[in-house]
């Protein structure tokens, strides 16, 4: 069971993190005017070992690379597009628009992505039937029904730590199969519902011990 929440589609939760990685550096060397890169060229670049980039590469790409020359940077990126499913535009509801809610709701990025906010949720009445980027605020009770009226996939969840769960619980009612978490919270999920967590506070306490360290070391 364990190891069946550390993989997605046969590939490892690991590697799946690492794959945009890789897009956004190709992406990068391609505007740079590269037009063939090697898996050794990848792993120095972005520290990591050759062996897993190999591996990474082989889980995506349909062509493996040639010696003396590696990989063409081109159809390697288009490769990664087609696996990660770039060009699908898989719609997303989010619950919950505060500060952080409206931030993701304005930002027009998601689509180079695949995904397409297309509806927010909120419990309050001063923001229900208003507009945030585009996107209509409907009320928290219609969130089951729209989602699976409109066959949403993806839930983006920006509520406060204590209302998580039962957002989450309505998200995978209204048939969704992934959720973007961003409560720091760990979410109680059935098995076919994939959560990504974005802990802004893990992330932030890492950055505090790093500088706390560097900080130890420069004054040594």
């Amino acid at each position: 069971m364990e190891e069946k929440k550390h993989m997605v589609g046969g590939i490892s939760r690991k590697t799946l993190e690492r794959l945009p990685v890789y897009h956004h550096y190709l992406e990068r060397k391609c505007r740079e005017g590269a037009e063939t890169i090697s898996a050794p060229s990848i792993a120095l670049d972005l520290q990591l070992n050759e062996v897993q980039v190999r591996k990474d590469l082989a889980m995506v790409t349909r062509t493996a690379g040639k010696p003396k020359m590696g990989y063409l940077v081109k159809d390697l990126i288009g490769d990664m597009e087609e696996f990660l499913g770039y060009h699908n535009a898989n719609q997303a509801a989010l619950v919950g628009v505060g500060s952080l809610g409206k931030a993701l709701l304005s930002y027009k990025g998601f689509e180079q992505y695949g995904v397409e906010i297309v509806m927010a949720f909120d419990s309050d009445g001063r923001k229900v039937n208003t507009k945030i980027g585009g996107k209509m605020v409907l009320p928290l009770e219609k969130l089951e029904n729209l989602c699976q009226r409109m066959n949403i996939h993806i839930g983006i969840i920006t509520v406060p730590a204590e209302y998580a769960q039962d957002v989450c619980n309505r998200l995978v009612a209204g048939g969704v199969k992934a959720v973007w978490n961003f409560a720091p919270i760990h979410l109680a999920v059935p098995d076919h519902v994939l959560v990504q967590n974005e802990n802004m506070a893990v992330s932030l306490a890492a950055l505090s011990k790093y500088l706390y360290e560097a900080d130890k070391e420069g004054g040594q």
